[in-house]
């Protein structure tokens, strides 16, 4: 989580637990960093003018009547946006079509009524071919990924052959009607690419990995490589 995002997270946690205080032990535990990192964010907001009152040790409160700034987007973004949250409501899971969602009811919370109509009736659209393979159980890989867990898939190849393979996964991408998963394969300690449609069984391990130099995406973006199963 970026630091920006979790700065109005703070925010937001503080308003959602008035009149009691939070402290920054329970911060920490919910945003997934240390207690001297909240104490860092907190310090930042009440600089920038936050009135939150407590100690370290203590706790924190958000004082009533305190908002965060409007959102100020120009015509152009705001269709960016509208695009992208169609685009992943044509191609991307429940779970991330109804985030995208969410997340669009929040911006549009914070605008002006001329800038939530834009938001809405954004002339761009997405549609993807009747083929499509709808990615409805990709919320297991999404996580495995952020929680850097290995995978065990049964893939069967465009030749027909089957394998089972562990792997790392990286990355997932949307090729058209094609998705694939972009990952670290063990068995030939290389990067390949699996379609998602010729995965027959995948199952999350509870193994984890670290990033290692060679095996990351951002190496694989580098290399531009392209492995073949």
């Amino acid at each position: 989580m970026r630091r920006a995002e979790r700065l109005i997270r703070i925010v937001q946690a503080l308003r959602e637990a008035a009149p009691g205080a939070v402290t920054a032990q329970d911060m920490g535990r919910k945003f997934e960093v240390s207690e001297r990192t909240i104490y860092r964010d907190i310090a930042h907001l009440v600089a920038s003018g936050a009135p939150i009152d407590g100690e370290a040790g203590v706790g924190y409160v958000l004082r009533p009547g305190f908002d965060l700034p409007p959102l100020n987007f120009s015509f152009e973004q705001l269709d960016a946006l509208a695009l992208g949250a169609r685009f992943v409501r044509a191609t991307g899971d429940r779970d991330l079509a109804m985030a995208a969602a969410e997340a669009l009811a929040k911006i549009e919370h914070a605008m002006p009524d001329t800038h939530k109509e834009r938001l809405r009736s954004a002339p761009l659209f997405a549609a993807m071919m009747d083929e499509t393979v709808r990615p409805e159980a990709f919320a297991p890989v999404r996580n495995a990924i952020s929680g850097k867990r290995k995978l065990r898939i049964r893939y069967t190849s465009l030749k027909g052959e089957d394998t089972t393979r562990i792997v790392r996964p990286l990355a997932l991408t949307c090729f058209g009607h094609v998705w694939l998963l972009t990952a670290w394969c063990e068995m030939r300690q290389d990067f390949r690419q699996f379609r998602a449609d010729l995965i027959k069984r995948l199952t999350v391990l509870a193994e984890t990995f670290e990033d290692e130099p060679g095996k990351t995406f951002e190496d694989y973006q580098r290399g531009d490589i392209e492995g073949s199963n």
